[in-house]
């Protein structure tokens, strides 16, 4: 039986509900990265506030990788996730969906299409997605 719980974030005290109770893999949360340790976060935060921290987070391991060292990522070891987030693996550019690095990471090589964020590149000057 999958019950809802109303939480207040502990980052910006806004009341929010918590999707399920028993079985995290049915709560809204389940969609984000599974990247912050149990340690990490004091309790549950709203979706904006998980949102951004997991952009922060993400965005400061992305700054480390670099060509060479992008095969060796960790993002690609990680259970996927059921949805693109807009802000963490694409965002909108005149109608276009554009693929971070992130993305690129998760999915683990190249796909050889030229992409503009693509971490496995050294040539960046693509364009594409």
């Amino acid at each position: 039986m999958n019950s809802l719980k109303e939480k207040k974030c502990s980052v910006c005290g806004i009341p929010f509900t918590c999707g399920a109770v028993s079985d995290v893999s049915q709560c809204w949360c389940h969609d984000f990265p599974p990247i912050f340790a149990p340690t990490t976060l004091t309790d549950c935060l709203c979706p904006t506030c998980l949102k951004n921290a997991c952009e922060v987070t993400i965005d400061r391991y992305v700054s480390t990788i670099t060509p060479e060292n992008a095969m060796k990522n960790r993002a690609k070891e990680l259970p996927p996730t059921e949805k693109l987030i807009e802000g963490i693996d694409y965002y909108v550019e005149e109608d276009i969906l554009v693929f971070k690095p992130w993305y690129h990471l998760k999915r683990g090589f190249c796909c050889e299409n030229q992409c503009r964020h693509c971490p496995y590149q050294k040539n960046k000057d693509s364009k594409n997605g």
